[in-house]
């Protein structure tokens, strides 16, 4: 499938749980995609950070290149970086399906969203806690996603931030043909409500890696989720 049909595919397949692939064994990366499509997961959420927007440093191109050879999930990719602008090509040509930037990491926002698009993947808008849906309003639009950050950007195993709550809800009355995605502390006890408020993709890092038991994991978190959506 191309990124455009990954993207249709995860927005009839929802809600999906995303493991993210920053809290995994990368000495063991084949294991654990291996492990992972065994537990029955729908994609893989991969986590860029440059050290600059974010004061941590991950992987870069070659990580999604080699996530590429190993699976034919959908990779979604999350770029905590400057300027996203100069990298997107980059990596969607290393097998990107979905494409997330931050609306605090450009000043082109409403181009590169566009630029994403035209390159055949699924283009989304990432807002950290602090930012207010109100700051991207204007570009809903032009957007395939929203990703609301439910801890600030940077590092995994933050505890869980409620504003993230009535974004989702927010986003979800003003963008209707968006999906809306939730990443940070969501776990068994955050992602009931999540859904109730209108997540459909959940990025979830410790809450699965931490865990021995993949299958029951996924299994167990997306059936909390699917259950709540149901009582919306």
């Amino acid at each position: 499938m191309s990124g455009r049909q990954h993207f249709e595919f995860l927005r009839e397949a929802a809600p999906v749980v995303l493991p993210s692939l920053l809290m995994c064994d990368f000495g063991n990366l084949q294991a654990e995609v291996a492990r992972l499509e065994e537990a029955g997961v729908k994609s893989l959420h991969l986590d860029v950070m440059d050290g600059s927007f974010v004061p941590n440093f991950t992987y870069g191109m070659p990580i999604v290149a080699a996530l590429r050879k190993l699976t034919d999930l959908p990779l979604d990719v999350h770029l905590m970086i400057d300027r996203p602008e100069r990298y997107v090509r980059h990596f969607y040509e290393a097998g990107a399906d979905l494409i997330t930037i931050h609306a605090e990491a450009t000043e082109q926002l409403e181009q590169t969203l566009g630029q994403i698009q035209a390159l055949g993947a699924g283009a989304g808008i990432a807002i950290n806690p602090d930012t207010p849906v109100s700051a991207i309003r204007d570009q809903l639009k032009n957007c395939d996603l929203v990703l609301v950050m439910s801890v600030p950007a940077g590092f995994g195993g933050q505890p869980f931030d409620d504003r993230a709550l009535a974004k989702l809800e927010e986003v979800r009355e003003l963008a209707p043909h968006a999906l809306r995605e939730i990443d940070g502390g969501v776990n068994a006890a955050t992602i009931e409500r999540c859904a109730k408020a209108g997540a459909e993709l959940f990025v979830v890092g410790s809450a699965i890696f931490s865990q021995a038991d993949y299958p029951a994991t996924v299994r167990g978190l997306t059936e909390l989720a699917a259950g709540a959506k149901k009582q919306v």
